[in-house]
């Protein structure tokens, strides 16, 4: 999964933190430090849905799958299991 938190780490840090990754841990809270506000979580989404081909529910646009790196990840790896088990 290294590769797939490198990926979104990348896209983050490039769309969102304007290429200044140095001070972003993956574990960060994107609420907590005010990162991502409404308008970047659908442009996220719409990131994700694209470029791994996976389908974001609207139940599950929540922080428990989408506030860092990390939960982002894991949550696009469950997804692309999901689909691999159909």
């Amino acid at each position: 999964m290294t590769g797939l938190v490198n990926e979104i780490r990348d896209y983050i840090v490039e769309n969102f933190h304007f290429g200044q990754g140095d001070d972003l841990a993956n574990d960060d809270s994107f609420l907590e430090k005010g990162f991502l506000d409404s308008t970047g979580v659908l442009v996220l989404v719409d990131h994700l849905e694209e470029t791994y081909g996976i389908k974001v529910g609207d139940d599950e646009i929540t922080p428990e799958n989408l506030d860092s790196i990390t939960l982002i990840s894991s949550y696009v790896q469950r997804k692309l299991d999901e689909a691999k088990a159909e």
